[in-house]
C-alpha cells in the first residue's frame, strides 16, 4: 500500500510547509514565494506548489492563520491575502479535503507521532531560527488556541529590555558577536573551530534561554523538550541547562514537520 507521501509523487496528496521565502514540498521541490509580493504572485507560487490534480492536501503554515477555516490572518508577511482563505487562494477545488497545523505544532506532531513514548507526560518543542518557536503536548495532546496555534507561547515573554525571541533568535546571536554581519550557520562554524568570540554567543544564547523559558516548563510539567529548527543543529553550543528536563535533538524536522501536516490531511478527511 503506498504512503501519503508515496501517493504524492503520483500527483494525488499534496504535503506542504509554507516558509516566507519557499514552499517546501513532500516530493523534494522548493517553490519560491514572496511573502512580501502581490496577491498574484502568492497565488502562483502556492499554486505551483500544489499542482493540479492533487485529491488531498495537508499545509504546514506559520501564524497567526486560523486552523480551523484556512484563512490568512497575517500582516507581517503575506498580507496581500490578509483575510483570504488558502483554498481559493491555490485554487484548489471544493471536493478536494485540505489539513491546516501550525508549522510548530506540526512539528511536535509528527514527533509524537514517530515516537510514542512521547505521549506519556508533557513534551515540548522548541524552535530555534528566524524566530522562537514552542509547543506543548500533555499525554499526546498538543495545546492549542481558538484558532488552532500553540496555546503557550516563548518568542514574547518579558526579558532583559525586551522580549525573549530577540536574545535567541537568528538576530539575537548575530548581535552577540562583534561582527554583526556574520550569520548563525558560520558562527557556529568559527565556534567549532575555537573561535572564543563566538563561541561565547552561542553560549549566552543558551543562558538566556534557560533563564527565560524554564519557568514556563516548570509551571507546565514538561519532562523533555525537542529541539528544531535550522539553529538547532547547532544545539550542542548552547550548552542549555532545564535541570531535570531532558533534552532532545529532532535529527529528521524537516520529515516531522510534513508528517504532522499529514496527519492534519488526516484529521480534515475525518471531518469530510
Amino acid at each position: 500500500m503506498e504512503t501519503p507521501i508515496e501517493q504524492q509523487t503520483l500527483g494525488r496528496i499534496v504535503l506542504l510547509d509554507v516558509g516566507g521565502t519557499f514552499i517546501k514540498c513532500s516530493d523534494g521541490r522548493e517553490v519560491p514565494v514572496d511573502s512580501d509580493g502581490s496577491r498574484d504572485s502568492i497565488a502562483a507560487s502556492f499554486r505551483e506548489a500544489v499542482g493540479q490534480d492533487a485529491v488531498g492536501v495537508g499545509v504546514a503554515m506559520p501564524g497567526p492563520f486560523d486552523y480551523a477555516k484556512g484563512t490568512f490572518l497575517m500582516k507581517h508577511k503575506f498580507a496581500a491575502i490578509y483575510g483570504e482563505n488558502f483554498r481559493d487562494v491555490a485554487g484548489i477545488p471544493a471536493g478536494v479535503p485540505v489539513g491546516y497545523i501550525h508549522d510548530v505544532n506540526a512539528a511536535l506532531r509528527g514527533a509524537l507521532e514517530t515516537d510514542p513514548s512521547l505521549k506519556e507526560g508533557t513534551v515540548a518543542m522548541i524552535t530555534l531560527g528566524t524566530g522562537l518557536g514552542f509547543s506543548v503536548a500533555g499525554n499526546g495532546r498538543i495545546a492549542m488556541n481558538e484558532q488552532g496555534s500553540p496555546k503557550y507561547n516563548l518568542w514574547n515573554l518579558p526579558y532583559g529590555d525586551s522580549i525573549l525571541e530577540d536574545y535567541i533568535s537568528r538576530r539575537g546571536i548575530r548581535r552577540r558577536y562583534r561582527d554583526g554581519s556574520v550569520d548563525v550557520k558560520e558562527l557556529a562554524a568559527k565556534a567549532r573551530r575555537g573561535n572564543i568570540d563566538a563561541a561565547a554567543a552561542f553560549r549566552n544564547a543558551g543562558s538566556d534561554l534557560s533563564y527565560g523559558a524554564l519557568p514556563l516548563l516548570e509551571k507546565l510539567g514538561v519532562r523533555k523538550v525537542i529541539f528544531g529548527g535550522q539553529i538547532a543543529r547547532s544545539l550542542d553550543l548552547f550548552e542549555i541547562d532545564f535541570g531535570d528536563i531532558t533534552l532532545e535533538y529532532c535529527k529528521d524536522f524537516a520529515g516531522a514537520v510534513m508528517r504532522g501536516a499529514e496527519a492534519a490531511l488526516h484529521d480534515a478527511e475525518g471531518k469530510a
